[in-house]
């Protein structure tokens, strides 16, 4: 019997998002039949209190999605087990490592990331890193590239590269995956995806949330290294990868290494040009009235909560083509989009002075709140007028919402589809090495400009989209960020 082993069991990312996934999963009959999920954390619970906390709060998702069904828990609790232990004691594992068993185990760290290098050290003394285990960590894994490389190292030395699977649930989202079937699925599409005819790429990820008590953890790694650096980049590499071979995870992942490797360093004379930093300040978000990251933390920082950053692809593909990013804490709205902007056509035969609203196409990839692809095309106007004209009309390729075909089916949680794939070993949609590595190196060379520039963070108001700063960065270029204003 094959064992998902969670270690921080009890802790915040388990019972709000791994636990209800695994229920779902259960709820769609999608789990192997022989599988059993043990939790493992340090407080001393017995199995019966365990399986009450999992219920709580996998109960109060579902309902929220009308998914309960009662059956389908009393399946999912019958595979349920509990060990009090101390994770990064070899004897403590020792239990765990007999129920077990030698089938294998899918370990997944749901804990500290500094607590991982202890960790899978002492699942190698304890026999739960043979060639039938697999190991999954969740991000961040380090805050730097040195910090990444010792655990990493670490973790080397217990598990193959090939039993390792770092997770980063932004590409569980079901419209990321499908970006990768309309690029290359499709004729229409991959032969514009270069410098002829694309524009520019904006990749936003709002937040209206705080920091809140985690400051503790955001004032040492901040939006830089929380966000950018592996969501973002992400989100990146799969706007600009080329074309694999197939789709062996190698394959894929290959050609995203590429991307990061060719990503133009950001100097010290550069940084203030293609990069801006904030911090939020009090304000009014969704009408409330909120704090200031200073007055969260209760002192000075200097911690960026807010990030824009223009990235350059060195390559023959995407020279030219400038790649906007921003994320931050206290936006506006809390949205996640890609946005595809195309260049103008070469001559406008409507372009009269009374053209109506030309507008040029624009691909929109959402992943928050809602998901969603859309294209923007122009159309004439109804109407009997002797001058045509025009009008956007924004068409979704979303499946399911032309009113035509049945409705979609309930939105995922992204882990489900990274739970399922680690335990299948499929690896397409984690992270390699090498992919971490390259990422970590180039947001570090941002970090050190940012240092021998002495770049401070600019203030924002909470409840706006940032710095003045980060709307210059596009507009001295004659472009302007999607809708701000929507």
């Amino acid at each position: 019997m094959a064992a998902l082993v969670i270690f921080g069991g009890g802790g915040d990312l388990a019972m709000r998002m791994l636990l209800p996934s695994l229920y779902f999963l259960e709820h769609d009959g999608l789990l192997p039949d022989d599988l059993k999920i043990i939790g493992a954390a340090r407080s001393d619970d017995s199995r019966d209190a365990y399986v009450a906390k999992v219920r709580q709060a996998v109960q109060a998702r579902a309902q929220a999605d009308n998914a309960w069904d009662e059956a389908a828990w009393e399946r999912l609790a019958s595979r349920l087990d509990y060990l009090a232990l101390d994770a990064t004691d070899a004897d403590s594992l020792k239990p765990l490592k007999d129920r077990v068993g030698e089938a294998g185990a899918t370990s997944f760290l749901a804990v500290s990331p500094s607590l991982y290098a202890r960790i899978v050290t002492a699942m190698k003394a304890a026999g739960l890193a043979g060639p039938k285990d697999r190991l999954v960590l969740e991000k961040p894994v380090g805050r730097d590239l040195d910090s990444f490389r010792v655990i990493d190292d670490a973790v080397s030395h217990a598990f193959d590269e090939r039993q390792v699977f770092r997770i980063d649930h932004y590409l569980g989202k079901e419209t990321v995956q499908n970006l990768i079937a309309l690029r290359f699925g499709n004729t229409i599409f991959e032969p514009l995806w270069n410098n002829l005819t694309i524009d520019h790429v904006q990749i936003t990820v709002g937040e209206t949330v705080g920091v809140g008590d985690r400051w503790p953890y955001y004032d040492e790694y901040g939006a830089l290294r929380d966000m950018l650096q592996n969501h973002m980049l992400q989100l990146l590499c799969l706007v600009a990868m080329e074309p694999p071979s197939d789709l062996d995870p190698d394959s894929v992942r290959n050609e995203k290494v590429k991307v990061l490797r060719s990503l133009r360093p950001v100097t010290h004379e550069e940084v203030e040009r293609v990069t801006v930093r904030g911090q939020y300040q009090a304000g009014v978000v969704e009408g409330r009235e909120v704090d200031a990251y200073e007055t969260e933390r209760g002192q000075a920082s200097d911690t960026e909560t807010f990030v824009a950053i223009r990235a350059d692809i060195d390559n023959w593909r995407w020279a030219g083509v400038p790649f906007f990013m921003r994320t931050g804490k206290r936006l506006a709205e809390k949205r996640t989009e890609i946005v595809i902007q195309f260049k103008p056509v070469p001559h406008s035969i409507f372009d009269r002075g009374d053209r109506g609203d030309l507008q040029d196409n624009r691909l929109i990839i959402e992943l928050q709140p809602e998901e969603d692809i859309s294209l923007t095309v122009m159309n004439k106007r109804p109407g009997l007028d002797q001058r045509m004209q025009l009008q956007p009309i924004r068409m979704s390729l979303s499946w399911g919402v032309d009113g035509k075909t049945a409705a979609p089916p309930r939105r995922r949680i992204a882990y489900e589809r990274l739970l399922l794939d680690a335990m299948a070993g499929d690896s397409t949609l984690f992270v390699r090495r090498d992919e971490a590595e390259q990422a970590w190196k180039w947001v570090d060379e941002v970090a050190e400009a940012w240092a021998g520039a002495h770049v401070r963070p600019l203030p924002y108001a909470a409840g706006t989209w940032g710095p003045d700063a980060a709307d210059l960065l596009l507009s001295r270029t004659g472009r302007a960020w999607n809708a701000d204003d929507a």
